[in-house]
């Protein structure tokens, strides 16, 4: 297993512009909602720690956090907000996983059935291509924040990969560590205890394997996965296109 799922998962490292900002807020707002249903205090809800978790990677300032937790109690109106998961084929007939947040799942299909139309996909019906992932812990860490012992790559390979982690891999400075899904609290708190800095855990769908496609097509299931970001239901999207 090896390569990133999550499309998004980088960008909120590399500087975005306040528009984008503002779209990633009004996403993880949803997401807090949804995982404060289960319990509004971060530690008897790792759902909601992750979701806060995220939210401070991103630096969103303390009233957003709350007016999403307000809205996960309904104090704000917000108690149509559903969890919805799609299934589908994009370029070079890659698999796609599409999970988002919505008020609205008739108005999320007819948009994420038009996306996909319009950039040579198409949706499948559910179990088509998830059977291909399997659902993995993921701990982010940024090499820039980290002390400086922490600071060359080699040397905090060998520490992570002695907590028994399932596979590292670089992106610029951003590390990702995949861990089995019951693995990742524990992983998680021996990081810390190390020094080490983390930006957010998630769980993340991981391709079982990848596959290669033609540049064109390459190019083109980006362009996909990007206009997908851009849809305000969507909060991950994950395939097997090999890196």
């Amino acid at each position: 297993m090896s390569g990133h799922s999550h499309w998004s998962k980088v960008k909120f490292k590399k500087g975005i512009t306040d528009a984008q900002r503002g779209k990633s807020f009004s996403k993880i707002i949803r997401l807090i909602a949804i995982a404060a249903r289960d319990g509004g205090d971060p530690n008897k809800n790792s759902r909601l720690r992750m979701a806060l978790e995220k939210a401070k990677s991103i630096n969103m300032p303390s009233s957003n956090i709350e007016r999403a937790l307000k809205r996960a109690t309904g104090e704000e109106g917000e108690k149509n907000l559903q969890e919805v998961m799609f299934e589908a084929y994009g370029p070079g007939n890659i698999a796609v996983i599409i999970e988002g947040i919505t008020d609205n799942k008739n108005r999320a299909i007819a948009e994420i059935k038009h996306i996909l139309n319009e950039n040579n996909g198409k949706l499948v019906g559910e179990g088509a291509v998830k059977w291909l992932f399997s659902q993995k812990g993921v701990i982010i860490i940024n090499l820039e924040e980290q002390e400086e012992k922490f600071k060359n790559k080699e040397e905090l390979e060998l520490k992570i990969i002695d907590l028994g982690v399932e596979d590292l891999v670089w992106r610029e400075s951003v590390l990702e560590i995949y861990t089995d899904q019951k693995d990742l609290p524990e992983v998680k708190g021996k990081l810390i205890e190390q020094g080490i800095k983390i930006d957010s855990t998630d769980l993340d769908w991981v391709a079982r394997e990848r596959i290669s496609v033609s540049d064109k097509e390459k190019e083109a299931a980006e362009k996909l996965f990007s206009s997908l970001d851009e849809n305000e239901a969507v909060q991950g999207v994950y395939s097997n296109l090999k890196d």
